[in-house]
């Protein structure tokens, strides 16, 4: 290999001139222009003559220079060139990197395939917002054939205590882009992130980790008394209120209703499927307050918001909020009034549970709610619905029994 090892370490640390330093054995140090210095290793292969580079200097000292030298010499006794074969390995990289298909990118294809098909416009957003809070940070570039159960757990564990409900949401939403993967064939394999049989014997039940808070709710016997409060009040967002109550409607059923979706003479209100949480649509039969209430705010344009806000834009869910604060009730919620709505139901009269179920837009059985929509059901539903409004409309003396209403009552 002739005389070797001509450089030191302290005379590399000192070279700035502009030029090739020998060490020996075919390794060099090249200086530039610049200052910046690097290894050479200078070879013949095949009757050509090679020039390899080894790596900047600092970050391969001399010591590691001279053994990277060694270890190419070795290869070309072997009859391997080792530019070649560094050539070789970085295209093999390069093909198995453009092979490779992260989690990110399966969850936004996911989500683009899957989107046209959910009700709420929104919906995606909320997918993507939470792979980026939750999951990007720890395996969005990892590439889905490698994903295992330590992947996931490493999601889940830094947020299963502390947000139970937002990581059992992320567990699913996992598995949902793992299963699409795997039906893609860019892995393969059982899916670390199901829940039954798997996670269940590594993570603890999201019911035990933290008791589900109901919205808190106006005991029924009280709605009346309320009512009569509410009613003093002035201005929009009580009016929202008012009806929101009267017809058991979710709060963003309300906020977002618009002129066109009532008909007052007939006493319906239809909220279009887009706005519905089950993504169908929900006629709402009008007791004659509601239409009270809705005939002096209106009509409007057809598309107008009814209960307009900022600008014309509905009024936000804080502005509804904001009304039984000033009440000085800040012991129930806005959506709380369905379970008082219900609650009435259950234990006042005898209209029928289904009958219920679905005057608060709830999904019951197919065969049941089939039942339900023959006939009179509308007409059914308006009674309930005209004798919600008597109870709500109605002060009982403390220690009254509310007769039993329903079937018979709301015939008379």
């Amino acid at each position: 290999m002739g005389r070797a090892f001509k450089l030191t370490a302290q005379g590399v640390e000192r070279l700035r001139t502009p030029g090739l330093y020998g060490d020996g054995a075919g390794l060099w140090l090249k200086v530039t222009e610049g200052g910046s210095r690097s290894w050479i290793l200078r070879y013949t292969s095949a009757g050509r003559e090679r020039w390899m580079g080894l790596g900047p200097y600092p970050v391969v000292g001399l010591a590691e220079a001279r053994d990277a030298a060694m270890d190419a010499k070795r290869k070309l006794r072997q009859g391997i060139d080792p530019l070649e074969e560094k050539r070789d390995q970085a295209a093999a990289e390069r093909a198995e990197s453009a092979k490779a298909v992260t989690f990110d990118w399966c969850a936004e294809k996911y989500i683009e395939a899957h989107s046209p098909g959910w009700k709420n416009a929104k919906h995606a957003d909320q997918w993507r917002n939470t792979l980026a809070a939750y999951v990007s940070p720890t395996i969005g570039k990892v590439d889905v054939a490698r994903i295992d159960t330590g992947h996931v757990m490493k999601v889940l564990e830094q947020i299963w205590t502390a947000k139970p409900e937002t990581a059992s949401r992320v567990r699913g939403r996992i598995e949902a882009v793992l299963d699409w993967a795997t039906a893609r064939k860019y892995r393969s394999g059982d899916n670390p992130s199901r829940w039954k049989g798997h996670l269940d014997k590594l993570l603890a039940k999201r019911s035990k980790v933290r008791t589900v808070k109901h919205h808190p709710a106006l005991p029924w016997r009280q709605m009346g008394e309320f009512m009569a409060e509410l009613r003093k009040r002035e201005g929009t967002s009580p009016r929202a209120v008012e009806l929101a109550i009267l017809t058991a409607a979710r709060s963003g059923e309300v906020r977002g209703a618009t002129w066109a979706e009532f008909d007052l003479q007939a006493g319906v209100w239809a909220v279009p499927p887009e706005r519905m949480k089950a993504g169908r649509e929900h006629r709402v039969p009008l007791g004659y307050r509601a239409v009270e209430l809705l005939s002096a705010a209106g009509p409007g344009e057809p598309g107008a918001i009814v209960f307009p806000g900022v600008r014309g834009k509905p009024l936000s869910d804080m502005s509804m909020s904001a009304v039984l604060k000033r009440m000085d009730r800040h012991d129930i919620t806005v959506h709380g009034f369905r379970s008082a709505f219900r609650d009435w139901c259950a234990e006042t009269t005898n209209f029928p549970r289904e009958m219920a179920e679905l005057a608060l837009a709830h999904t019951v059985g197919d065969k049941v709610e089939a039942a339900y929509r023959r006939g009179d059901m509308f007409e059914k539903r308006r009674q309930m619905m005209q004798a919600w409004e008597r109870h709500c409309s109605t002060v009982a003396p403390a220690g009254d029994v509310l007769p039993m209403q329903g079937k018979t009552a709301a015939g008379r």
